[in-house]
């Protein structure tokens, strides 16, 4: 019975490590993407009444729309330098401390923004975003890392995708943050870009608490004491010989073997569909049109009656759809897996985005179309958090040894946020062309993600990094004599191709 209450007692270190990890992590990235929506107007007015002021010239609309774009896009390329610099910086400082020096970036971009207006300089804004985008790509690539090496191998999924569940939770809390009533008014703007500095305070006062990846401190730094000691108080029970001496063979193959840099792993047949397989799913991730489907909310909640003044609140309730959905995924992605989840969210997507299309092309038609646009929304929202949203994230930990994994996360996340910065730039103008069918490449991008996944991606879920590279090698190496090799000497190639490297 103590025992048992030893366990239940510890087991709550993880949960709160998780917690802290992802309140300066994940969730900043949701917060930033949601806190932009509210104070659009004010900004434009800003800068207007800047130009007039220094250079005595007032903006056309189309420059004043120019400048806002600018401003919205910087957070996709911060994120993209973010990504880049994430992998050098986890191998050289380890997850822990990255995720604590990557508040630097915060609270410099709180600072510039809080200071923006009584500087009259819309250039700080810009610069703030930058940062905060800096801030977001290092913590989307590092965070899901931390948690994938930090969680015992039943609870990997779960664990992973809570980053996900955070991402959904900063959108919610920044579209209640962003409310007319709370700081998404004239007067507060400023304040309101600058509110991300707390969540990054939390983590800066409790995260040093945590223990850092136990997989870290054995195969990087090579300190066995510590991973022990780390497992302890991660697990809240001795460590299990088994999840011991699966860490000391990873450590015995990657003896010797310095960490893939980002070419290299592009140029190694042993990761060829690894590779492929993240890459074709982060970039999925964004393509599918889920942040976009966010920017035509207001347009269709207006479209079916919904007074401007009530716009705000509704559009609430499509975060709070991805956040519930991101929930039921984490309950449901061990017990169904990583497969059925994406295969599942991709497809009712393809489904949902049709039915949107129709309802747009009547709409003017049939009086209750609008109403089916605006269910449409919430649930294609609900489809991306039930899969795609949470599973992605967790792909780059099963499928790569711990000396690829910082590559591995540098070009899924560099994909991500090129993406990212795509769909941004060409959906006004997808809308303006295609009109009601600005869904159909959407769901085309659903229908080849779905099956991708159901043709080449292996089930991973409770399998080790050894059963998951011999399922892949099936594939990466094709037509080569692969049944005379056992799974072992797979695994001594696999090495062996990355040691030639």
């Amino acid at each position: 019975m103590a025992d048992q209450g030893k366990q239940m007692g510890h087991s709550w270190t993880l949960a709160l490590m998780v917690t802290s990890t992802a309140i300066g992590g994940t969730l900043q990235y949701g917060y930033n993407l949601a806190i932009m929506n509210a104070p659009t107007n004010f900004i434009q007015g800003f800068v207007n009444d800047t130009c007039r002021e220094r250079w005595d010239v007032q903006l056309e609309d189309y420059q004043v729309t120019l400048v806002w774009t600018i401003i919205v896009s910087m957070f996709s390329l911060g994120g993209l330098a973010g990504a880049l610099i994430a992998g050098p910086m986890t191998i050289h400082f380890g997850r822990k401390k990255c995720m604590l020096l990557n508040n630097v970036f915060l609270m410099s971009a709180a600072l510039l923004a809080l200071t923006s207006r009584a500087a009259r300089s819309f250039e700080m804004i810009i610069i703030s975003r930058v940062l905060v985008g800096i801030n977001a790509g290092i913590s989307m690539n590092v965070q899901p890392m931390y948690f994938g090496e930090s969680a015992p191998k039943h609870l990997r999924g779960a664990v992973s995708l809570s980053c996900a569940v955070f991402t959904a939770f900063g959108v919610v809390l920044g579209q209640v943050v962003g409310l007319r009533e709370i700081l998404g008014s004239e007067p507060y703007w400023h304040y309101l870009l600058a509110s991300n500095a707390i969540p990054g305070f939390i983590q800066l006062l409790t995260l040093p608490w945590f223990p850092e990846s136990p997989r870290y401190l054995l195969i990087d730094r090579g300190d066995k004491e510590a991973c022990i000691k780390a497992l302890r108080r991660l697990r809240g029970c001795e460590v299990q010989a088994g999840e011991l001496d699966e860490m000391l063979q990873e450590q015995a193959q990657s003896s010797g073997v310095r960490p893939s840099r980002p070419w290299e792993l592009l140029a190694d047949r042993a990761h060829r569909w690894q590779l492929l397989s993240v890459i074709v799913i982060s970039s999925a991730m964004q393509l599918c049109g889920n942040d976009s489907i966010y920017l035509y909310a207001s347009y269709v909640f207006k479209e079916a009656g919904i007074s401007v003044e009530k716009i705000q609140y509704i559009t609430i309730g499509t975060g709070t759809c991805e956040f519930s959905a991101c929930i039921l995924c984490n309950l449901l992605i061990e017990l169904k897996g990583r497969r059925f989840m994406l295969m599942g969210g991709y497809i009712l997507m393809c489904c949902w985005a049709v039915v949107f299309t129709i309802a747009l092309s009547f709409e003017h038609v049939v009086s209750w179309m609008p109403y089916l646009s605006m269910t449409c929304i919430f649930t294609y929202i609900l489809s991306f958090g039930m899969g795609p949203a949470g599973v992605t994230g967790v792909l780059p930990t099963e499928l790569f040894s711990q000396t690829a994994r910082p590559a591995a996360y540098m070009i899924a996340g560099s994909m991500m946020w090129i993406n990212l910065f795509i769909v941004g730039m060409l959906f006004p103008f997808l809308v303006s062309s295609l009109g009601q069918y600005c869904f159909v490449p959407f769901a085309g991008v659903c229908l080849l993600s779905a099956m991708f996944v159901g043709f080449f991606l292996p089930e991973t879920k409770g399998k080790t990094l050894s059963e998951i590279t011999s399922e892949f090698n099936k594939l990466n190496f094709k037509g080569q004599q692969e049944k005379s090799l056992s799974p072992a000497q797979y695994q001594l190639g696999e090495v062996g191709l990355s040691t030639s490297l």
